[in-house]
């Protein structure tokens, strides 16, 4: 049962343009499926990044883990595919960098920015730093994902857990009432919901959520127990890519990636990311586009319509494109909850993600940036934050309330600041003029150029780049 393959289920993100290699297209062989009614120490429930780190982490820690994952790898995931700087730090810790880098993947080593009316900011490292300075990557997320989830899957067993692909939870399980509800596990069935196969409970003192914007645990966390929303349509993006081949300005060995704030995108932005090279010596890149859902909604917007018409008519990319080739089936379409902060948040920010018994991470937790829609980074120093509030003694009979709300206040404090920054940044970009009068400015004085180039991959300077004073310090004086 596990570690099968899906007929096709990779050919849609082939970024080699043929067959892949199969570092990251073999089944991943989970071992057998645990009893009925076995418990374990932590649950994970998503396999993807998040819920892949917050499984190692706590294998690590010498938890007996239990990873539940719905699809079967290797599998896609919708995405633009950039693996930012804050995700190496932990990459590295869980064993899974050296893994991407024998895979074909396009080092960050620069990003170019575009205003509404053209104007246009290349930022990148020198070169001399590029090996000294972790910037990123850019690979498919069918090769990323596989890494991080074969290594999860490792850890786990390695130290007496159970991993189960194929399996979609049915039921998240609460004991008690009122303020007394707790999580207890998960009920589900492997094969799938249309599955005969028998459901099979599972129980843990915490279970965490990974299961991105429609995690059930999320969706128990916040709905079924606290009557919170977890959905709200002016915090979540809708985003939709495709891969190509033979894209005009994006030849040669050091490609940067490229963030374009067409007019017609706003609030949003249109994307080119390079993620490899294809069998025949080819840049295969990630284009895709998002927006904010309350704004498609309003204006009544199709995101494969809107890009179709960006690649075939804008006045600059459709010259890029003119030879250019879209690798067959690789249009998907996806959702990414923001990280911003609410008005009026019921209880904590972004959105509750946490109670007695349960943790929930990254997407499940919506944490994604919502200047640069980038969330692996977030899911995994949540996953990181996440582990490090379980104690398997203290907590065998329960992840606590206490020990819950402690998380979510660490999570808000270490990622609160960022994440509230870049709603102000999406907000400056929702005016085209603002935008067009920064990139302008940004072009004719070399500090902000340098702000911008070091934060690519300096920490301090990210810092910097948090405080509305030092931003407009450098913008007005």
């Amino acid at each position: 049962m596990n570690g099968r393959t899906i007929e096709g289920q990779s050919a849609s993100v082939d970024c080699k343009g043929g067959t892949m290699s199969d570092s990251w297209t073999k089944p991943i062989n989970s071992g057998d499926v645990p009893n009925d009614g076995s418990t374990f120490d932590v649950i994970v429930v998503g396999g993807g990044p998040g819920g892949a780190a917050a499984a190692a982490y706590a294998a690590m820690e010498g938890n007996h883990v239990l990873l539940l994952e719905k699809a079967v790898y290797p599998r896609d995931k919708t995405c633009g595919d950039a693996v930012g700087g804050k995700s190496l730090k932990h990459v590295e810790e869980l064993g899974v960098k050296p893994l991407v880098e024998s895979t074909p993947h396009n080092r960050v080593t620069g990003i170019v920015f575009s205003s509404a009316n053209g104007q246009e900011i290349h930022c990148s490292l020198p070169e001399e730093e590029i090996e000294n300075k972790e910037a990123g990557y850019a690979l498919p997320r069918l090769q990323f994902d596989y890494m991080m989830f074969s290594r999860a899957n490792e850890l786990v067993l390695e130290n007496g857990g159970s991993v189960i692909q194929d399996f979609t939870v049915t039921n998240v399980n609460v004991v008690g009432d009122g303020e007394s509800q707790k999580i207890v596990g998960v009920t589900g069935i492997v094969g799938g919901k249309r599955s005969k196969n028998e459901p099979l409970t599972f129980t843990a003192p915490l279970t965490i959520g990974a299961g991105g914007y429609i995690c059930p645990v999320a969706k128990t966390v916040t709905e079924t127990c606290h009557n919170e929303p977890m959905r709200d349509d002016l915090h979540y993006c809708g985003a939709y890519r495709e891969y190509w081949v033979d894209v005009g300005g994006c030849e040669g060995s050091k490609i940067p990636i490229e963030i374009h704030f067409i007019k017609e995108v706003i609030p949003g932005y249109w994307w080119i990311f390079p993620v490899g090279v294809n069998d025949e010596g080819k840049t295969v890149v990630n284009v895709g586009i998002g927006m904010v859902i309350n704004e498609m909604n309003k204006r009544s917007v199709k995101l494969k319509k809107l890009q179709k018409w960006v690649i075939e008519e804008h006045p600059v990319f459709s010259e890029r494109f003119k030879n250019a080739t879209m690798v067959k089936g690789s249009g998907k379409g996806h959702q990414l909850p923001f990280g911003s902060p609410r008005k009026n948040a019921p209880s904590f920010q972004p959105r509750r993600s946490a109670m007695a018994g349960a943790i929930c991470v990254g997407d499940a937790a919506s944490l994604v940036d919502p200047f640069s829609g980038e969330g692996i980074g977030n899911a995994l120093v949540s996953s990181k934050i996440a582990v490090s509030h379980f104690d398997k003694d203290a907590h065998s009979n329960g992840f606590p309330t206490s020990a819950a709300d402690a998380y979510m206040q660490e999570l808000w404090g270490t990622l609160g600041p960022e994440l509230t920054n870049s709603l102000k940044m999406q907000k400056m970009v929702r005016k085209t003029w603002l935008m067009n009068w920064v990139l302008k400015k940004a072009n004719k004085k070399q500090a902000i150029k340098d702000m911008l180039e070091q934060s690519l991959s300096s920490k301090e300077a990210q810092e910097e780049m948090k405080s509305t004073w030092n931003l407009l310090k450098l913008l007005l004086f």
